[in-house]
């Protein structure tokens, strides 16, 4: 299952990529990717991955690199 998500208040480049590396190494997801120029998330669910939870997991990460940043579903 593919989402994507706008993001609030993503400031810099190296951010997204950190997000992105961070986010990529969690088990629900098959593959994500974050664009500092879009203010965008898109992340690729593994078959079965219950988003809510997975979400939750996520947006904690995006917490730890830029804690201003806020996803909006």
């Amino acid at each position: 299952m593919k989402k994507t998500y706008r993001l609030r208040d993503l400031d810099c480049a190296n951010c997204a990529a950190k997000m992105e590396n961070a986010i990529n190494k969690l088990p629900e997801v098959e593959s994500a990717t974050v664009s500092f120029l879009m203010q965008k998330m898109t992340v690729t669910y593994a078959d079965g991955t219950d988003e809510a939870a997975a979400l939750t997991a996520i947006k904690k990460l995006i917490r730890k690199v830029e804690p201003d940043c806020e996803v909006l579903a």
